[in-house]
């Protein structure tokens, strides 16, 4: 017992480290497309659809790839994930046009693949009751976008703009070669667990409830994305904010609400997935309110005189609203996989690559909505507009999903009641010798 639990604890920080790596890659156009932005003259929907290639290509790989690791080694499709990653790294300083960047952006979106894989990989490992701390733990991983973010700028100003891909490539390639050599290999108790059809794994296709835990996953996950992307640029057009001090800031809310989501996790275990979710999205809901609304002048006609009223939300509060949302998000992102593991144990590899890829094109989508609502409206907090219009969205799907099982509830508990009545009406009938 204490040699398995030893295993599983190599498994989690083995996998833990190469999901890591491979989103440091995923989210690297966020730090270095603002270099793109200046040097091609792009407008905000272009630089969104920029920065949403890596993100439509992870998430539309995400589902197949959950699909095969339930057919195949989890531990070994991630170790090919990673290498194919290393050539498109590398091809990166000679590519320097417009569309090229899209298509090198598409090509490094594998990376994105690694988190459903790592779940498939990590979830036989671990008892149900320790699920949401394990996965919590495993999408702390999230934190490779802090990585991205300190480093590439470093390895820019040391050696040059040119040495980005190539040491990130180095980077992943070490990581790689260090969980192929470490982590343990499944045992064939898990391999014995892909032993189901595939129609079984596409089951889940047909149940609307993967559908909606996609959609609170399209917030909690694709918004971080799409902040993740958008903050930087939005730092330096909003508030005049220099390039390093965007970067640190953007950090900020990488780390803290990467760090934070196997905290979420344990809060899920202990008291439901369910109760985290809500607390998750009203607390957004509060903030985006507030960042929502664009800096205002007003005059009020008085008696004696006017007054002027000018109403803005400064950069100190915007920070400390975006750094709330990412904490928050930090916990719904480990609740959602929590209440995934309660629903399908046994299809943790197609039912996480589902909902993982609806989660995913929140990333590609909505810096694309971004731009475009940036574009149209005029107005910077534009984008968080559409952000909350989204998580009402989510909230009014979660009210009738919860409204619908609390009827169903009810309607099987006045049946139970009605059919203990009618049995104690009955009459006694006579003993049969």
């Amino acid at each position: 017992m204490h040699y398995t639990q030893q295993l599983a604890g190599r498994a989690l920080i083995a996998a833990t480290a190469l999901f890591t790596a491979n989103f440091s890659v995923w989210i690297l156009y966020a730090v270095i497309g603002l270099d793109f932005a200046t040097r091609l003259a792009l407008s905000a929907t272009e630089f969104g659809v920029l920065l949403a290639a890596p993100m439509l290509s992870g998430a539309l790989l995400r589902y197949p790839a959950g699909l095969l690791s339930e057919r195949c080694s989890a531990r070994r499709l991630l170790v090919w994930q990673s290498l194919l990653l290393v050539p498109a790294l590398l091809l990166l300083p000679r590519v320097h046009g417009y569309v090229a960047l899209l298509w090198l952006g598409l090509w490094l979106g594998i990376a994105g693949v690694s988190f459903v894989l790592g779940v498939r990989y990590l979830s036989p490992w671990f008892e149900s009751r320790n699920q949401g701390f394990a996965l919590g733990v495993f999408g702390a991983g999230n934190v490779g976008a802090a990585i991205a973010l300190a480093c590439a700028p470093a390895v820019a100003n040391w050696l040059g703009d040119a040495m980005v891909g190539p040491v990130f490539a180095a980077g992943l390639l070490l990581v790689t070669l260090l969980f192929a050599l470490w982590a343990p290999k499944e045992t064939p108790y898990m391999r014995s667990r892909r032993q189901p059809p595939l129609s079984f794994h596409l089951e889940p296709l047909t149940d609307l409830r993967v559908l909606r835990f996609g959609l609170y996953y399209f917030f909690v996950f694709g918004s971080f994305l799409a902040l993740l992307l958008w903050l930087p640029r939005y730092y330096v057009s909003a508030y005049g904010a220099d390039t390093k001090t965007a970067l640190l800031l953007t950090l900020l809310f990488a780390t803290l609400s990467s760090s934070v989501r196997a905290v979420g996790g344990w809060f899920a275990d202990r008291y439901g997935a369910r109760a985290v979710n809500w607390s998750v999205f009203w607390t957004c809901l509060v903030c985006l309110f507030f960042l929502s609304y664009p800096p205002t002048s007003m005059t009020i006609h008085g008696v004696e005189r006017d007054v002027q009223l000018n109403i803005e939300v400064g950069i100190e509060l915007f920070t400390l609203l975006i750094l709330v949302i990412g904490i928050a998000q930090g916990f719904g992102r480990a609740s959602v996989y929590r209440i995934v593991f309660d629903k399908y144990p046994r299809q943790m590899g197609s039912v996480s690559g589902l909902v993982s890829s609806i989660g995913a094109l929140g990333g590609f989508s909505l810096p694309v909505l971004f731009g475009l609502a940036q574009d149209i409206v005029g107005i910077h907090s534009a984008a968080f507009m559409v952000l909350y219009g989204v998580l009402a969205c989510c909230m009014l799907v979660m009210y009738l999903a919860l409204e619908r099982e609390r009827t169903r509830e009810r309607l099987m508990f006045a049946r139970a009641h009605n059919f203990l009545h009618d049995a104690d009406t009955l009459p006694d009938l006579p003993l049969r010798e």
